[in-house]
């Protein structure tokens, strides 16, 4: 009973570290392109990927142009816009169910 109680206690455990997580790190891997104070341009293949970094980014030896790196970064939602909510689709459908009943009704 001891066992199974402190199996399910880790269980707890581990789904909550799961949760608070945060977001996931990613990573690319190239030559650098360009250096600026805010944004790093490094070569992934074809692509050219401009990664920002700010005051707060570490680095370890010296960035310079066609310098190989390594960077980890996180994806960061910076605005979000609602085209269009639950709450008004409902509200059209039940306007439209409506006026068509009422429609029925004169007819």
């Amino acid at each position: 009973m001891k066992r199974f109680i402190a199996l399910f206690v880790f269980s707890l455990f581990l789904a909550s570290s799961a949760i608070a997580a945060g977001p996931k790190d990613y990573q690319v891997t190239g030559p650098v392109l360009d250096v600026k104070d805010d944004v790093v341009t490094v070569q992934k293949g074809q692509e050219k990927w401009e990664i920002a970094r700010d005051k707060d980014t570490k680095i370890n030896g010296e960035l310079t142009k066609g310098s190989k790196v390594t960077i980890q970064y996180k994806m960061t939602a910076t605005s979000i816009e609602v085209k269009d909510t639950a709450k008004s689709k409902t509200e059209t459908k039940g306007k439209a169910e409506s006026k068509a009943k009422t429609a029925g009704k004169t007819k």
